[in-house]
């Protein structure tokens, strides 16, 4: 059999797809984000208590990961551009009623339920329209859209900040939500996925990938070790993000200096997704995952060691990279494993269990922190999550790759 993958002009070309991804990931993941920096505004200007306005997030992360798997099904029905359309306009428009809000309750359904929901529909099948149009480049490419969401709170945040001392938080997000429309409607048409004849390559002929319906790959061994190392990487690196601002606060950093190092991850992040998904491409996303994975684990229960900032920011920028550069290798692990005809279902549930993982880091590093006063046991527990999502990650079934002559051989080796 030929190695249609290979040959496709398709593959491997589709760098605005890319780019309109990368954009408008940025635009809701930054839209999603404001929250922090209206906070204290909003608060002072309604009277609504901040941790109301604050479960207006919680709220927004529950439906990003529940939405995203609606989002993922519909794209492998429908395709990618008409989920992507929806969620433009919805983005805008949960924006736009949010700051028309004259009640808690409207705008925790409006900001957290509707703007959670339009920001998953960026996700899942864009990423998957991106998988399926690279082959040799698919790291890197899908890298590229997790960077664009990775830079929204250092984009948006900004531009929301200045917005609310100069027009009041109403009309800042009533701003956003136009400039959400302004900017991700007309990428939408730079959306499209690879044509079904390209994306199918001799490698899912072979290992039967597209012949499974998505039932069957929601119940297959792949997407279960996938689905698990996903949640327990989450797990792993949510609490620590949480709260290790109020960790060095207690180390005796001042608040200013705490949230630096929460911005110094958020860099490092940067880095990491674009660093680890060169070498994916080189060395293969299994492996360069679980080495990602095991820096990751350590790394966590290293902030135990330092106390002063320098210290801190040193193992921030491992931490960052890890934990930035790990999350987009599993896109490409589906795709390995899984047809584009029902990859956006794959990536959308599992999505929602990482989702799961993100909500239980907080909650449980709270809960740890009340009972025995130190975060001690919050980095040991994020060390044994990072650790045992490695070991998932190991029984990931190999890749097989084509061979020049179109044959295929093993990828990687379990």
């Amino acid at each position: 059999m030929n190695d249609t993958t290979a040959s496709s002009p398709t593959l491997d070309r589709n760098w605005a797809l890319v780019a309109a991804g990368a954009l408008m990931g940025c635009v809701a993941i930054g839209a999603v984000f404001s929250l922090a920096v209206l906070l204290q505004p909003m608060s002072t200007a309604t009277g609504w208590s901040r941790a109301g306005l604050s479960s207006a997030m919680t709220l927004a992360f529950l439906s990003m990961g529940f939405a995203g798997f609606g989002w993922g099904v519909l794209s492998d029905r429908f395709g990618p551009r008409v989920v992507v359309l929806a969620g433009s306009v919805l983005l805008g428009l949960a924006c736009v009623l949010a700051s028309r809000a004259g009640s808690l309750l409207q705008f925790q359904l409006s900001y957290g339920v509707l703007l959670g929901a339009a920001a998953a529909s960026f996700f899942a099948p864009v990423i998957a329209a991106v998988a399926a149009s690279f082959d040799r480049r698919r790291n890197l490419a899908i890298s590229l859209v997790s960077a664009g969401m990775g830079v929204a709170p250092m984009t948006l945040s900004p531009l929301v900040a200045w917005l609310v001392g100069e027009y009041g938080w109403r009309s800042s997000l009533l701003i956003v939500g136009v400039l959400a429309w302004a900017l991700t409607l007309p990428a939408v048409w730079f959306v499209r996925g690879a044509p079904m004849a390209a994306s199918v390559g001799a490698a899912d002929v072979d290992n039967g990938s597209n012949t499974l319906s998505a039932a069957q790959a929601l119940r297959s061994r792949p997407f279960i070790v996938l689905a698990a190392a996903f949640f327990a990487c989450c797990a792993a690196h949510s609490g620590p993000i949480f709260h290790t601002v109020s960790y060095a606060v207690g180390c005796g950093l001042s608040v200013t200096a705490a949230v630096t190092i929460y911005s110094m991850e958020g860099a490092a992040g940067l880095g990491g997704r674009l660093l680890l998904g060169v070498l994916a491409d080189r060395f293969g996303a299994k492996p360069v995952l679980v080495a990602g994975l095991l820096i990751q684990a350590f790394a966590a229960l290293a902030y135990l060691a330092v106390n002063q900032l320098d210290g801190f920011y040193a193992v921030a920028i491992v931490f960052g990279m890890a934990y930035g550069g790990t999350m987009p290798l599993y896109a490409s692990l589906a795709r390995d494993a899984f047809s584009p005809a029902i990859l956006g279902t794959v990536l959308g549930a599992a999505t929602l269990l990482s989702s799961l993982g993100m909500a239980l880091g907080p909650l449980i590093g709270g809960w740890l922190y009340d009972h025995y006063g130190s975060y001690t046991w919050l980095y040991v527990g994020s060390m044994a999550m990072g650790l045992a999502a490695a070991a998932i990650a190991m029984l990931f079934p190999s890749a097989r790759r084509p061979r020049a002559g179109g044959d295929l051989q093993p990828a990687l080796q379990s």
